[in-house]
């Protein structure tokens, strides 16, 4: 029986430790990245598409670039790693994340994203590039997924701190997180997918996602940086709703798709701007 049970394992243990020199470490993490994003990015897509059309899944800014550019700066960090093998544990995790990402529920993807950089960053944290990679990549499942779990549970408290923006700006009664419009011809609803909680989610990625890309050296500048990223997107959108309060006629030509991008492509700009002057060193060395 000894024998016969040394025959039937061996063979399972070569495979195992063939697979565990097959490729690198940080190439098998990031296989399992691009896996994990890749479904859950499919999933946001249709998601648009169901609520959005063609067109506002196409002009869905911040899911085309931001999003795009935290998973290839997280996925390419993983790549530039040294070349170390894959080890027992690792095995057990991706056990885990390919059960999550197998399930029919596109957001448990980035439930196994984030428990993926949790592992990393406490258990497999021995490379600066790879740990830069999985911060890059859990903060990409805040906007994702953690930001939007948190607004189920306080919704009604975030809209309505931007409802009361809106009436302070407007000078007009607000009832919960209705907004009377500013020539009384009745009242506009500030609704959840015009809430600020969902940009500064994307403001705090692009944060992170151009700082440690650049590899940039934290610093006690990095709090005024990134707090003028996230309150910039803020001011923007309080701004845009306090243009369509003002009448039924500014709010039909605000609240559209068209008027979608402009207004997002503004807060990208600002994003982007305030993360590159706070990383500026670094990116600006690199010409």
């Amino acid at each position: 029986m000894t024998a016969t049970s040394n025959e039937l394992t061996a063979p399972s243990r070569g495979v195992v430790a063939a697979f565990r020199h097959s490729m690198p470490r940080d190439e098998f993490f990031a296989g399992l990245y691009i896996l994990g994003c890749a479904n859950g990015l499919l999933g946001r897509f249709i998601q648009s598409l169901h609520f959005d059309g063609w067109t506002g899944a196409i002009l869905a800014v911040d899911i085309n670039l931001i999003v795009l550019f935290a998973a290839f700066a997280g996925v390419s960090a993983l790549l530039g790693e040294k070349k170390d093998d894959i080890r027992a544990a690792d095995f057990a995790v991706a056990v885990i994340f390919l059960g999550l990402v197998s399930l029919p529920i596109f957001a448990l993807s980035w439930v196994a994203v984030t428990a993926l950089s949790l592992y990393i960053l406490l258990f497999a944290n021995d490379g600066s590039e790879r740990r830069r990679g999985a911060l890059i990549l859990l903060a990409l499942t805040v906007p994702m997924l953690w930001s939007r779990l948190l607004f189920q549970f306080f919704a009604k408290t975030i809209l309505d701190v931007d409802a009361t923006l809106v009436a302070w700006l407007l000078g007009t009664e607000r009832v919960g997180n209705m907004v009377g419009f500013a020539d009384g011809s009745g009242y506009m609803v500030v609704l959840p997918a015009c809430s600020s909680l969902a940009n500064m989610s994307l403001a705090f990625l692009c944060w992170v996602s151009i700082t440690q890309w650049a590899k940039h050296r934290w610093s006690a500048m990095d709090l005024v940086w990134s707090s003028l990223a996230c309150a910039s997107v803020i001011i923007v959108n309080v701004t845009r709703i306090s243009l369509m309060g003002v009448s039924r006629g500014h709010y039909e030509a605000i609240h559209n798709q068209w008027g979608d991008l402009v207004v997002n492509s503004l807060m990208l700009g600002l994003m982007v701007g305030f993360s590159v002057l706070g990383a500026r060193r670094e990116l600006f060395s690199r010409t």
